[in-house]
């Protein structure tokens, strides 16, 4: 290759990475704001959370492509914090949960992540996603949520009966979080093909912001500090005195872990997207861990790899993790340069904004499909984890979903171990599985797979495979469909139903 398609070559991946890391900065705006007032904290500590994890965890991660950032997923478990310890003890917490994912990471114990139920994932997501719609639908009427998600529920009548015919604040703030929900669904649906990356959660802010400014709107705007040094904490003496706390201790291992699985199952579902780099797990994780210590040495939020943002930097082209990194950039830029502008953006607003992704994450999807692919037990794991999360709290509600999981191996209590053979043939690799494929020994099986050369044509073996649950299904069908779309051929065989649970 000559020396100047190399330097055409290195400028077009340039051209596409500074591309895609201005739509990212453009989606990930309105949500690190949005998920810091979800979060029950100022919301440019959100905005100091995404640039940490653009340009530090952007430039260590073992995802080259997953943008990483504050989350949803934990906006509930950090509001009940901050509400029941102050914000002064997230600091500390932080710092532990990133030390913890730290080691983890170091000590390789990232696959075991992946082990997770997706039952268990996706419930937890929906139960999330529920409190997040109940606890913002507050924010739409300029008023702060409840104490917790059944509270939000009840209150929710007296908002609407409220609302009044003459045109006061409440109803302002109302008309500005329905303006933006209206042109985030709009613009999604009919958007040109030209415009497809142009975030729509951006217009409806801007929208809404246009129109509180245009007419003097009496409305709760969110508040940013005067300068950018500001937004950044710094440990004082007495820093980790929280930490003697043991509900501290507590909450710093669930964030751990709850961080830990949805990032390295956000980065599962990023290697899908693309046919480069796969995924280092423990790379990730340690560097999500980095990542969370210094956003609890400066007081922000907790981050994790984060799906929207890291779909939109797929789709808009990224090839490195440059693009991250640089949408890191561009959002230590904005808030430095034009604080001015985030001061005029309504609370409601980013209220709809949270409304329209909580109301994503409930999607009933996954539970029809773990019913109809793999029976009662999948979806009631489901079921119980979104019930629990929502109606008691997070950490019961995984608890539970993970123990309910354990019925899964009842039926194949008599031979739980899996055994993997492989044998290099000159047409191919061949890879045979004897006894129970279950999340117990799916840690094993990912790094045997993973380690098939990817131009190989392979036969998996399942005729002594006796059972499979489906966290293993799910992955062994992820696993063939890669290979497949990758252009390697994968044949199966065995027993009916196991191949039927697969071709699910």
């Amino acid at each position: 290759m000559s020396q100047t398609t190399q330097k055409s070559g290195i400028g077009a991946f340039l051209a596409r990475d500074f591309t895609a890391s201005i739509v990212v900065f453009l989606v990930a705006m309105p949500l690190c704001m949005g998920i810091a007032i979800a979060s029950g904290v100022p919301p440019e500590k959100g905005l100091v959370t995404g640039l940490i994890g653009g340009i530090v965890v952007g430039a260590l991660a073992g995802s080259p492509l997953q943008v990483s950032g504050p989350a949803a997923g934990l906006a509930v478990i950090v509001f009940e914090f901050v509400r029941d310890h102050g914000l002064s003890a997230l600091g500390p917490m932080l710092v532990l949960a990133g030390a913890i994912q730290l080691v983890a990471g170091v000590a390789r114990l990232g696959g075991l992540f992946r082990s997770i139920s997706p039952a268990v994932v996706h419930g937890m997501l929906a139960g999330i996603g529920a409190l997040i719609v109940l606890g913002q639908f507050h924010i739409l009427f300029d008023a702060k949520p409840m104490s917790n998600g059944l509270a939000n529920l009840a209150a929710i009548p007296g908002r609407v009966l409220g609302l009044s015919p003459d045109i006061r604040s409440t109803e302002m703030a109302l008309g500005l979080g329905l303006t933006t929900i209206l042109v985030m669904l709009a613009w999604e649906k009919w958007r040109p093909k030209k415009l497809a990356l142009v975030p729509g959660a951006l217009l409806g802010v801007g929208a809404a912001t246009i129109i509180a400014a245009s007419f003097g709107m009496n409305v709760t705007r969110i508040a940013v500090p005067e300068s950018l040094a500001a937004a950044f904490g710094t440990p004082g003496a007495g820093f980790f005195a929280p930490l003697g706390d043991t509900a501290v201790i507590t909450a710093a291992i669930a964030i751990a872990f709850i961080a830990s699985a949805e990032t390295l199952l956000s980065a599962a579902a990023v290697d899908r997207m693309h046919d480069g780099v796969r995924t280092n797990y423990n790379k990730e994780l340690w560097a999500q861990g980095i990542g969370n210590m210094l956003c609890g040495a400066v007081g922000a939020l907790p981050m994790t790899g984060v799906i929207v943002r890291s779909s939109a930097n797929v789709q808009a082209g990224a090839m490195t993790r440059l693009s991250a990194i640089l949408h890191g950039v561009w959002i230590l830029a904005f808030v430095a340069l034009l604080p001015w502008l985030l001061r005029e953006v309504p609370m409601a607003a980013l209220g709809g904004v949270l409304v329209v992704t909580g109301w994503r994450l409930v999607s009933l999807k996954h539970v029809t499909h773990l019913f109809h692919n793999y029976g009662v037990i999948p979806a009631a794991i489901w079921v119980v984890t979104f019930a629990l999360v929502v109606g008691k709290d997070l950490l019961t509600g995984v608890i539970a979903g993970l123990l309910l999981s354990l019925v899964e191996l009842i039926p194949l209590a008599k031979g739980l171990r899996l055994g993997v053979e492989e044998k290099h043939t000159d047409d191919g690799h061949h890879v045979a599985l004897q006894g129970s494929a279950t999340f117990l020994s799916l840690t094993k099986l990912t790094n045997r797979l993973e380690s098939v050369p990817a131009d190989r044509a392979v036969h998996l073996d399942l005729k002594d495979v006796h059972g499979i649950d489906h966290t293993t299904a799910e992955m062994l069908g992820e696993w063939i469909a890669r290979r497949r779309r990758g252009g390697a051929a994968v044949r199966l065989s065995g027993p009916d139903p196991i191949l039927n649970t697969l071709a699910a």
